[in-house]
């Protein structure tokens, strides 16, 4: 029997599977030098990302030295949404062994999602200027539900969508935000720790954190107790 017949494997996109952090920067310091702000260096606003775009809006601004109030935050999410909509991947790229493990658990019969906090169209734009459409079984994004991460909802119903079951299911992200939904769905979860979170990976209380992508393969069999025939061993 395939050894992940029956599992779900849910990734979070940015700082996960695909570092965008250079396209997420260049749309970031587009609204903040259209604005007479100074613009952040990508080693900042890798610190920044992981809470969709109004809040790397709200954190880009505050930390050029200005609180927009909600009139101007709505319209800078707009200059911000049309700029990084037509850039989506002039500089994103996936992180090294990505395509490769997940043809790996393909093979095996997993079921794959993604929970995002990036609206659902743009994280199908991006799969789709990177080859990736096809991969998942389901991607959800901040939009997809009238809730998102760190909701639990915005998880189990990925779950669902993708046709699993939340009970044989695994989260694999970067940041507490990942941990937080995962601990309150009551799934497992896995943390990069190449990703996009201010506190080290390390520290936030993951099951699991990995150094390299394609280290999945190797630590989640452990991590949902199977044994060589598929079978869980719980």
């Amino acid at each position: 029997m395939p050894l992940y017949a029956g599992y779900t494997i849910v990734f979070d996109l940015d700082g996960t599977l695909v570092d965008t952090a250079p396209d997420l920067t260049a749309a970031l310091n587009h609204v903040l030098v259209s604005e007479g702000r100074q613009a952040l260096p990508l080693a900042e606003v890798r610190n920044l990302v992981g809470h969709g775009a109004r809040a790397l809006i709200e954190r880009g601004m505050g930390a050029a030295g200005h609180t927009p109030a909600e009139p101007e935050l709505q319209r800078l999410l707009q200059t911000f949404l049309s700029y990084y909509g037509a850039n989506i991947a002039s500089h994103s790229t996936l992180f090294p062994g990505v395509t490769e493990t997940l043809a790996h658990f393909r093979a095996q019969q997993a079921r794959l999602g993604v929970c995002t906090n990036k609206p659902a169209g743009l994280s199908e734009a991006l799969f789709t200027a990177l080859n990736m459409q096809g991969h998942f079984d389901a991607v959800l994004g901040s939009d997809s539900l009238p809730v998102r991460k760190p909701d639990p909802l915005h998880l189990t119903e990925t779950i669902r969508k993708a046709g699993g079951d939340p009970a044989r299911a695994v989260m694999v992200g970067d940041s507490a935000t990942d941990v937080n939904t995962a601990r309150a769905a009551n799934i497992p979860v896995v943390l990069v720790s190449f990703g996009y979170t201010q506190i080290p990976a390390r520290e936030l209380g993951a099951d699991k954190v990995i150094d390299r992508f394609d280290a999945l393969t190797q630590v989640l069999p452990g991590l949902l107790q199977l044994d060589p025939r598929g079978q869980s061993a719980l």
